[in-house]
């Protein structure tokens, strides 16, 4: 594929106005296709200077630059709408007389500090879940909620194979060899086959927290949503946590990001690292064909792989991509089909990770692959709350725990993008 631009410059029209906040996902998704619209034609405009002149006119990058950032704030806007669209209330029923009188103990412990009818709910039902240095699990309806609203903050976590445990570490064993066969003929004997060789990957829990503080008078509004407030207090920390870790972290007290592994050049890939495919260009895409290079990660992604890959990338490299077209001068960055949607790369799904780093000399801003089968999620079951009513008089601290571990779980699912000359 080339980058090719258009001979023929189309008439000029203005940038999109600056408008109200739309208050449907109908009107946010409508704005941003007028954007891309907009978007195009600029590019276009820009393309044929190129051809004609050798340079784009400053005006015309200029409002380039503003469109797109201007596309970015409208899908931004849909993001978030999409994201309190998929919040389910809190309080969605039960039939469970246990649930139901957990979340009155929990209530009475939040708002008074009384221990009493979770202790006597925790004894009765020999829990494991509240340790020895105190706290106690919130009601299953909370934690189910925080991990839905961590899956739309931590677009990882959405991508990734998430998996419930009751212990510290989740221990997996992979085979990094297919079993072996061969051909023999009819009455040949049949040696033994060689062994399937397997590797143990272990995946350890660590603990992310957060204390959001409450005044008194809050606590005794007995309007108050205390478990919704909880939620929403914590819920975006942790996201933004969690999505750095599964990204960039290094390991230690916190999950192992998939750039933080050993990266090698794909053509010398081995079991243990993340093989990548250079640009051609330190800090840039090539000059010519651009393109080329997003071709070629996605064929060194094997097929079974490859059917359930997704770009990943931030909000400015995804800038710089728009403007790729194909050789039939198609964009090769597609907006989404609908509210609610993701935008598409060369037909592949294209997440926003804002923690995936900027375009730079020898930087991996752009990842692909099959990320359900390559990186693994582990969140111990239970959130924990202790409440603390001393250490910050007039305030109430609410020390609230959640324990997830992370890492890569096959290499060979993963690929990266380097800015660099090889």
């Amino acid at each position: 594929m080339r980058m090719e631009s258009t001979t023929t410059a189309p008439a000029m029209t203005p940038a999109p106005e600056t408008k109200a906040a739309p208050e449907t996902m109908t009107a946010a998704f409508d704005d941003f296709m007028e954007a891309f619209e907009a978007f195009k034609e600029t590019n276009d405009r820009r393309l044929g200077e190129i051809e004609q002149k050798l340079t784009a006119d400053v005006v015309t990058r200029d409002k380039l630059e503003r469109i797109n950032k201007a596309m970015d704030e409208h899908k931004r806007t849909l993001d978030q709408m999409a994201l309190k669209k998929a919040r389910p209330a809190l309080s969605r029923g039960s039939d469970s007389i246990e649930a139901a009188e957990h979340k009155q103990a929990f209530s009475a412990y939040i708002r008074r500090g009384d221990e009493a009818g979770l202790r006597e709910l925790e004894g009765k039902a020999m829990s494991v879940g509240s340790a020895a240095d105190g706290g106690y699990l919130v009601p299953a309806e909370t934690d189910t909620e925080i991990g839905r609203r961590l899956s739309a903050a931590s677009p990882i976590r959405a991508l990734a194979t998430v998996r419930q445990v009751s212990s510290a570490v989740l221990k997996k064993p992979f085979s990094t060899s297919g079993m072996a066969a061969g051909w023999v003929a009819e009455t040949a004997a049949r040696p033994q086959t060689g062994t399937v060789q397997l590797a143990e990957l272990a995946f350890p829990t660590m603990e992310l927290y957060a204390m959001p503080a409450a005044t008194a008078a809050l606590l005794d509004d007995a309007a108050v949503d205390v478990e919704s407030w909880i939620t929403s207090e914590v819920d975006v920390v942790f996201g933004e946590q969690e999505g750095t870790a599964f990204v960039s972290g290094d390991g230690v007290n916190k999950p192992k990001g998939f750039l933080s592994y050993t990266n090698v050049a794909d053509n010398d890939w081995a079991w243990g690292s993340i093989g990548y495919i250079a640009t051609g260009n330190a800090g840039a895409f090539k000059a010519a064909g651009p393109s080329d290079t997003l071709v070629d990660t996605i064929y060194a992604l094997k097929a079974g792989h490859r059917q359930n890959a997704s770009f990943v990338m931030n909000r400015k490299v995804q800038a710089e991509i728009r403007k790729f077209k194909d050789a039939d001068g198609n964009y090769l960055w597609r907006p989404p089909a609908g509210p609610g949607q993701q935008a598409s790369l060369m037909g592949f799904p294209l997440a926003e990770a804002e923690d995936m780093p900027d375009i730079a000399a020898n930087s991996f801003s752009i990842a692909f692959g099959d990320f359900r089968a390559g990186y693994l999620v582990v969140d111990r079951t239970g959130v924990r709350v202790l409440r603390d009513p001393y250490s910050a008089k007039p305030y109430v601290l609410f020390y609230t725990t959640k324990r997830v571990g992370g890492g890569v779980q096959n290499f060979e699912a993963i690929k990266l993008v380097k800015f660099a000359a090889s």
